[in-house]
């Protein structure tokens, strides 16, 4: 007795084969297809964009105490000690930063500072970028000094652009990579 559904499965199958392989040919239009670049702006794989670091507040939800600095929660607080943060005159934030969770070299750190007015609102920002690996840093960014892992870095994070008169600051450290 034959099998019906045999018989079409295979024909199915043999089929498929025989179309795959013709989709496989070296004919002259496959080969014109192969040598067209993608189009601009068409990737062979879809990346997600690169993050960045979130904008700072437009306002404080309590306003702050002048000259007060506040530590901003994120994903590298709690790998760093920053100790001695002070508002100072010409509007910069000043500290030290130790790293505490590990004592290789830190090869990207960025510290950012929101700066506020008496009232809570934005009025600035400022960072501080260091590098302690490499040759290529930038001239300012490279440091051989005292190393951020063990006894820490001093840092200064002036202001740039203030749309009014600073009265507190907020810190985040969006960027640290190490070794």
């Amino acid at each position: 007795m034959r099998h019906p559904i045999r018989l079409t499965t295979a024909a199915a199958l043999g089929a498929l084969a025989l179309a795959s392989l013709t989709g496989c040919s070296s004919s002259p239009a496959a080969k014109d297809r192969e040598a067209e670049p993608l189009a601009a702006g068409t990737s062979a794989a879809a990346l997600p964009p690169p993050r960045s670091a979130p904008s700072p507040a437009a306002t404080l939800p309590a306003p702050p105490r002048r000259g007060e600095v506040r530590i901003e929660e994120g994903p590298f607080t709690d790998r760093v000690r920053l100790t001695g943060l002070s508002l100072t005159g010409e509007s910069a934030v000043s500290g030290h930063l130790a790293i505490t969770s590990d004592v290789s070299d830190v090869l990207a750190l960025e510290l950012r500072a929101a700066y506020y007015d008496a009232e809570g609102r934005l009025v600035g920002t400022g960072s501080f970028e260091y590098q302690e690996e490499g040759q290529d840093a930038d001239g300012g960014h490279h440091h051989d000094g005292p190393r951020a892992a063990g006894e820490g870095i001093d840092f200064k994070a002036p202001a740039a652009k203030l749309t009014g008169t600073a009265a507190a600051a907020v810190v985040s450290v969006p960027v640290l990579v190490n070794e």
